[in-house]
């Protein structure tokens, strides 16, 4: 089997060979991963105070982040700083040939690889910036028909780029939505269920009417919507924190909708230890686990987390041994 074909069997369990792999910096990865490029007319501004950096974003929200530290921020100033201001606002405005080509220059690339389409962000995660999160999650309680039309004007952004990622031949697509955190969901199950689960279902249902897989990442503990949203059609979660879910509960919640788990060794319990037992008995708990539906996978930002390249090293080659390879 080639790299397409690895991955491939794990997200449907249909007997991979090995687990699929996805490390960086001239490491095995059997994925490639396009994105749509910037919407029309958009050039990121950025400037250095002291040390602090500040820059803007593709949604009209102002950033800052300490110079020395992991690579992303905070909102310090959010496009829509009042319920007025949504009839103004105008969300990012993407060419459906410009995206589908973007995506398609990456992918033609690397043609026996799994071609991921990672989105801009996705209903949750960008509305709440548009808001600020602390705002925001007060908004889904006081002002439900406001918070309506931000989250279908921002899912119209989506669309539009699952659509050029289906031109363009993508293999599945990718999003990230941190809904949790470390005990449990940001808000109720049924202000979940009423606020995003059949907004995600027929985004789900237009990937998947497209041929492409849905590969959903998410920190925190999530359990209470994991069956919901595997039964709307998530076929992989990319978890970074493992570890915080029971392994045999989430493996038979997996085994049941026929879905994968896409995870590093767990980045909050392990790899900032430094301690290569642990760093390799970890792994060996994921194999043996998840084993026909998992796919290994580097942590983007290790500077973010304390993690030195040499543990990550550990990790990457220990997980080369368990596979064969």
């Amino acid at each position: 089997m080639n790299s397409r074909e690895i991955i491939m069997a794990n997200l449907e369990c249909s007997g991979a060979p090995r687990p699929g792999i996805t490390f960086g910096k001239g490491m095995l990865c059997d994925t490639v991963t396009g994105g749509p490029g910037n919407p029309e007319g958009y050039e990121q501004k950025r400037w250095i105070d002291g040390e602090v950096e500040y820059y803007d974003d593709i949604w009209g929200n102002l950033w800052s982040r300490m110079r020395v530290g992991c690579q992303a921020g905070e909102i310090i100033e959010p496009a829509i700083k009042e319920w007025s201001d949504l009839d103004k606002w105008q969300p990012p405005a993407f060419d459906m040939e410009l995206c589908a080509e973007n995506y398609r220059r990456v992918f033609t690339a690397h043609p026996d690889k799994f071609k991921v389409a990672a989105l801009s962000g996705w209903v949750f995660a960008s509305s709440r910036y548009l808001r600020k999160m602390e705002i925001y999650l007060m908004d889904l309680a006081l002002y439900p028909e406001e918070v309506k039309r931000l989250h279908e004007l921002v899912a119209g952004v989506f669309r539009l780029q699952i659509e050029a990622a289906g031109k363009a031949g993508a293999d599945a697509i990718f999003f990230c939505e941190d809904m949790g955190a470390q005990n449990g969901l940001l808000m109720s199950p049924a202000m979940w269920r009423e606020n995003f689960e059949d907004l995600y279902k027929g985004l789900f249902g237009l990937a998947h009417g497209l041929a492409m897989k849905v590969m959903m990442h998410s920190c925190g503990k999530n359990n209470e919507i994991i069956e919901p949203l595997l039964k709307a059609g998530v076929n992989c979660f990319q978890f970074d924190q493992p570890d915080v879910y029971d392994y045999q509960w989430l493996k038979a919640g997996l085994d049941k909708y026929k879905a994968a788990l896409w995870s590093p060794i767990d980045i909050q319990k392990v790899l900032p230890t430094g301690n290569k037992e642990l760093i390799h008995a970890a792994a060996n708990r994921m194999f043996e686990t998840f084993r026909g539906s998992l796919i290994f996978k580097q942590y983007g930002d290790l500077p973010g987390i304390g993690v030195k390249e040499e543990w990550n090293r550990w990790g990457y080659e220990h997980i080369l041994e368990l596979c064969g390879i």
